[in-house]
């Protein structure tokens, strides 16, 4: 063993979960009944939608219900471009079927030119990058993906800011269009496995070590003691003074955004999976705990925000999704006594939204439904619509619970 095994937990070794080692979620006939039969359809429907849109980067179904390629500002950059072809590797490792594999490479090659951006390139890189190349290296050992998933995580490491200790989020308010150099949001949790992961790959800590002091300002700053999160934080980034937290794509500030919490969810028990930071799964533990008290008020379904009014009512469907992933990825790290607490609440999550949300059609695009962008949205457009990261996010825990899933985090 060489010294750098004190970064934590190898993540290759858990790539291979779904090549036969069962994660031990102790299924009942009844669940696993369900989840054999969301496994079929999902089979037919993901067949079916490849084969139809190929190497086409959908993000939600249009007027006419359809995918369209690149319908969001910000082209070949826009932030959620990597779930398409996360879906197809997903797909690939469980079935072995030669179509997911040249589909997601396909898309792989129309992407790689954002590499050689820069204005568009933002600390989502790792959203774009992991399911996408470094999915690709994980499972077929290309090495021409590793490049580009370390040259990503190079472009990552540099917007960090060693004064406040955060990854910097966007190069201008997307709102506002203002210059934002001062702020980090609970998204880049989930976009920092990109530097755990290249930290190992290169034998060289600096990543690590960015990677967990952005982890460690996002648990000063960000969580609350009753575990529900802001969305944004304001630095000053000439001194690093914290300034503010603005609502963002939550009802406002001091309310919890439901994506929010379910990035902390799922991101704080990555961080501890990378480096065995007792802190890291306490912070999970006690975001999941907010979570599933307020989803089991509510039939299990996500609303767009837990501290909102109750009218009008708004879901996220996605929220659910990802916290449905975040929670048997954490029910993997405690005691066997523990365990079931996350995998009952995760089941309970998926199995609620996939009755209410999901479209198993074969001729009609996406998966599921009812995902919300944010709050205040005055188009309507991105309200109770499919978002292309449910369906990502949805796949995942059914592979998850099947021993399927190919680790990409």
């Amino acid at each position: 063993m060489d010294d750098f095994s004190v970064l934590g937990t190898d993540p290759s070794l858990s790539a291979q979960k779904g090549a036969g080692e069962s994660q031990g979620y102790d299924l009942t006939a009844e669940e696993k009944a369900w989840l054999a039969d969301v496994y079929g359809k999902l089979t037919v429907k993901m067949r079916a939608e490849t084969q139809r849109i190929g190497t086409m980067i959908p993000y939600s179904t249009g007027e006419d219900g359809k995918y369209h390629d690149l319908s969001k500002p910000g082209g070949l950059y826009f932030w959620t471009n990597g779930f398409w072809p996360g879906m197809l590797w997903q797909m690939y490792n469980a079935t072995g079927e030669e179509l997911y594999r040249q589909t997601a490479e396909g898309v792989e090659d129309r992407m790689k030119e954002i590499l050689t951006g820069f204005e568009g390139l933002d600390h989502d890189i790792g959203f774009l990058f992991l399911p996408m190349s470094v999915a690709n290296y994980r499972k077929t050992g290309n090495e021409a993906a590793k490049t580009r998933g370390l040259h990503a995580a190079n472009l990552l490491a540099g917007r960090f800011n060693p004064v406040g200790k955060y990854i910097r989020a966007w190069n201008n308010a997307p709102w506002t269009g203002n210059e934002v150099s001062g702020w980090m949001i609970i998204d880049c949790i989930m976009n920092i496995p990109l530097l755990y992961w290249a930290a190992k790959e290169c034998n060289d800590p600096r990543f690590q070590h960015i990677a967990i002091a952005h982890a460690k300002t996002a648990q000063k700053y960000i969580v609350r003691p009753d575990g529900s999160c802001n969305h944004i934080l304001i630095f000053n980034s000439e001194t690093g003074e914290f300034l503010n937290n603005p609502g963002g794509q939550g009802y406002g500030s001091g309310s919890s955004w439901s994506r929010g919490q379910s990035w902390a969810v799922y991101g704080f028990s990555l961080s501890y999976r990378h480096t065995g930071d007792e802190s890291f799964l306490a912070t999970a533990k006690q975001c999941a705990h907010y979570c599933i008290s307020n989803l089991a008020v509510n039939g299990w379904l996500p609303l767009v925000d837990y501290r909102a009014p109750g009218e009008p009512v708004k879901y996220d469907s996605t929220a659910g999704m990802i916290t449905a992933a975040g929670l048997l990825e954490l029910s993997n790290h405690v005691g066997a006594y523990e365990k079931p607490l996350y995998v009952r609440a995760a089941l309970n999550i998926l199995r609620a939204c996939e009755a209410k949300f999901c479209d198993w059609d074969p001729d009609h695009d996406s998966i599921v439904g009812g995902g919300t962008f944010f709050y205040h949205d005055p188009t309507g457009k991105d309200t109770h619509v499919p978002i292309i990261y449910g369906d990502y996010y949805f796949i995942e825990a059914i592979m998850k619970l099947m021993d399927k899933e190919l680790f990409i985090w």
